[in-house]
C-alpha cells in the first residue's frame, strides 16, 4: 500500500472519456492526482466525422482540460508526451526524460488509425481519430472539388470528384453518407465548370457486411439508405494498393484523386512499455479488475485495453469508456479502503449510428430503430454527452442551419500548399 505519510499519487495518461471519468471519480478522494495529455483539449470524438465534412467547427467538439477540470483542486494538469512506464521503478517518463513517480497508474492513451503494416498509404489515405485528421480530411474532400473546377481534362475531372472511402464500420458509413448530400446540395450552386451530382463516393468493406458490431438486419438497412443517398458499396473487397492517383482491390484499380482511411485501429504504443500481453490491435488483455496483469496498481482503459465479458469484447465506444475510467478509479478506491476491488461490468446502454440526413439505426437490445426516428435519438444523445453548454447550443444552431439549407457552415480551406499528392495535378 501507499505510504501513509502521504496522500497517495495517481497518475492518469489520456484525456479522452476513460481519463476524464477516471479524475471526476477521484474528484474527492484524498489523492493527488496528475493527468497527462499531449494536447490541452479534450475531442468529442463521435462527431469528428461532421468536423471533416464540414459541419462543425473544431471548437465546437472540443474542450481545455484544463477547464473542464479547473473546479477539481486534487489535480494536475500537465500537457506533456509520455515516452513509457517503468513498472519496477513505478515511474512514468515525459518530455525530456522528466519522472513522474505513481501510487496508482490509470493508462487511456487510445488508439491510432492503423494500415495492417502498410503505413505508406496513410499519405493518400488519412485517418480520422484527431482534431488535426478532421481538418486535414476537410481540406482535402473540399480541394478536391477546387481542382475538378479548374482542370480542364474530363477524365482527370471525374478522378477529383471520385472519393474513396475505405472501412464499413461506424466511421466509414458516417463520412460516406454525408459526402452525396454536401456533393449534391451545399457545392453545387457554387460552381460553373463541374456538376457536382457527378461526385461519386464508393464505400469498401473488407468483411460479408457493414457495420459488423450490429445486428444483420440493421445493417442491411443502414447499406439500403447509403445506397439510396448514392454511396456505392463494394464488400468483400480487400484493398490492396493505394496511392495518389487510385485505389485497388486485387487487380481492379478505382481511379480517385481522394481516398479516407476508416478500416481499423492501433493502441498507443505506449502499452508495449510494460511487457504484459496485447492483441493484435496492441491492446492490453487486463484482469476482470482492468488493472495489468502482472502489475495490479496500474489500470488500462479505454482503446488501450481489450475487455471480455461474458464471451465478447466490450466495444471501443465512448460509453464504455466512461465506465472503465470510473471502475478504474473505484478500484483505486478500495484499495485505499482496504476493500476488495471489483470487476468491471459493463452497462450496454444501446450502439447508434448515424447514415445521412435523417438515416440511422439504433439497437438497443430487444429494441431496434431504423430511419427518422433515430436520427433523431441520435442527435439528442449526442448533444447530451457534449462537454459544455457552450458546445451544445453552438452544435444545436449548427444542424439546425445545416438541415434548413442544406448548408455547410465551416468550409474553410487552410494550407492549401501543405499536402500535394505526388505526380499530375
Amino acid at each position: 500500500m501507499p505510504d501513509t505519510a502521504r496522500r497517495p499519487r495517481v497518475v492518469i495518461v489520456g484525456g479522452g472519456f476513460a481519463g476524464l471519468a477516471a479524475a471526476k471519480k477521484l474528484r474527492r478522494a484524498g489523492v493527488d492526482i496528475t493527468l497527462i495529455d499531449r494536447t490541452n483539449h479534450h475531442v468529442f470524438q463521435p462527431l469528428l466525422y461532421q468536423v471533416a465534412t464540414g459541419a462543425l467547427a473544431p471548437s465546437d467538439i472540443t474542450a481545455p482540460i484544463r477547464w473542464i477540470l479547473r473546479k477539481q483542486t486534487n489535480i494536475t494538469v500537465l500537457l506533456a508526451d509520455v515516452r513509457r512506464v517503468e513498472p519496477a521503478r513505478g515511474v512514468v517518463v515525459i518530455d525530456e526524460g522528466r519522472e513522474l513517480a505513481y501510487d496508482y497508474l490509470i493508462l487511456a492513451a487510445g488508439a491510432r488509425h492503423a494500415y495492417f503494416g502498410r503505413d505508406d498509404w496513410e499519405p493518400y489515405a488519412p485517418g480520422l481519430k484527431a482534431i488535426e485528421d478532421a481538418s486535414e480530411i476537410r481540406r482535402r474532400f473540399l480541394l478536391a472539388f477546387e481542382r475538378a473546377e479548374k482542370s480542364e481534362d474530363a477524365a482527370e475531372r471525374d478522378k477529383y470528384l471520385t472519393f474513396v472511402v475505405i472501412g464499413g464500420g461506424p466511421t466509414g458509413t458516417e463520412l460516406s453518407g454525408a459526402m452525396p448530400m454536401i456533393a449534391r446540395k451545399a457545392l453545387g450552386p457554387d460552381f460553373r465548370n463541374i456538376d457536382t451530382k457527378r461526385t461519386k463516393v464508393i464505400l469498401i468493406e473488407g468483411g460479408p457486411r457493414l457495420l459488423p458490431s450490429f445486428p444483420p438486419e440493421l445493417a442491411e438497412r443502414a447499406q439500403r439508405d447509403l445506397e439510396a443517398l448514392g454511396v456505392e458499396v463494394r464488400l468483400n473487397s480487400l484493398v490492396t494498393g493505394v496511392d495518389s492517383t487510385g485505389v485497388w482491390i486485387g487487380k481492379e484499380r478505382i481511379a480517385a484523386r481522394t481516398a479516407f482511411w476508416a478500416a481499423g485501429n492501433i493502441a498507443s504504443p505506449l502499452a508495449k512499455s510494460l511487457g504484459a500481453p496485447l492483441d493484435r490491435a496492441g491492446r492490453l488483455i487486463v484482469e476482470p479488475d482492468l488493472s495489468v496483469p502482472g502489475h495490479p496498481k496500474i489500470f488500462a482503459v479505454g482503446d488501450l485495453a481489450i475487455v471480455e465479458q461474458d464471451g465478447r469484447t466490450v466495444p471501443g465506444v465512448c460509453p464504455a469508456a466512461n465506465q472503465e475510467g470510473a471502475a478504474a478509479a473505484e478500484n483505486i478506491l478500495r484499495d485505499i479502503r482496504r476493500q476488495p476491488r471489483r470487476n468491471f461490468r459493463y452497462r450496454n446502454k444501446g450502439d447508434l449510428a448515424v447514415i445521412g440526413r435523417s438515416h440511422a439505426i439504433a439497437d438497443f437490445g430487444k429494441v431496434r430503430l431504423a430511419g427518422r426516428i433515430a436520427w433523431l435519438l441520435w442527435l439528442f444523445v449526442h448533444i447530451m454527452y457534449l462537454v459544455g453548454f457552450r458546445n451544445r447550443i453552438s452544435v444545436l444552431l449548427q444542424w439546425t442551419y445545416a438541415y434548413l439549407t442544406y448548408q455547410r457552415g465551416v468550409r474553410l480551406i487552410t494550407d492549401v500548399e501543405r499536402y500535394k499528392p505526388p505526380g499530375p495535378g
